[in-house]
């Protein structure tokens, strides 16, 4: 099931390291993310598996000693833009991420056709070239803002 985007909007997915950088460490680089969310002009999804792996991640005692961790806010930001959908297919043999827990983001940004996965992610970013023919731009928040922010 794919999901529909409304004509302003593009799909994206977010790397738990992306979602990270916004709303934890308040990155500068995930501004033009939040403004794009905020006006609709994309449309972020996500599965159940993506909401786990967020969580576990910041559940870790050591993390959560290390860095002052607003959950209410993290779970607003999630419960505000993220749009739950079912686990996406699995992705061609080409596009078959090293690490196996990254598989869920190239899996769910192939099935559904989104323009962009944002990540920091190694393993994910090594796939930009194998994804590129079906229309997913693999690359850090970085990049997305430079190509589309409005300014």
């Amino acid at each position: 099931m794919s999901v529909p985007s409304t004509p302003a909007s593009v799909l994206v997915v977010l790397d738990t390291n992306v979602v990270m950088d916004g709303w934890l460490f308040h990155h500068p680089a995930f501004n033009v993310i939040a403004a794009a969310l905020a006006d609709a002009r994309v449309r972020w999804i996500a599965t159940q598996a993506m909401r786990d792996e967020l969580n576990h991640v910041l559940d870790r005692a050591a993390f959560n000693s290390r860095w002052s961790v607003d959950r209410q806010a993290i779970d607003r930001a999630w419960h505000d833009h993220a749009h739950i959908v079912m686990t996406a297919a699995s992705a061609p043999a080409r596009c078959r991420c090293s690490d196996p827990d990254d598989q869920k983001f190239i899996d769910l940004a192939l099935a559904h056709r989104c323009q962009w996965l944002l990540t920091r992610d190694r393993a994910l970013l090594r796939l930009a070239r194998a994804a590129r023919p079906y229309g997913v731009a693999i690359v850090p928040p970085e990049r997305f803002a430079l190509a589309t922010d409005p300014a």
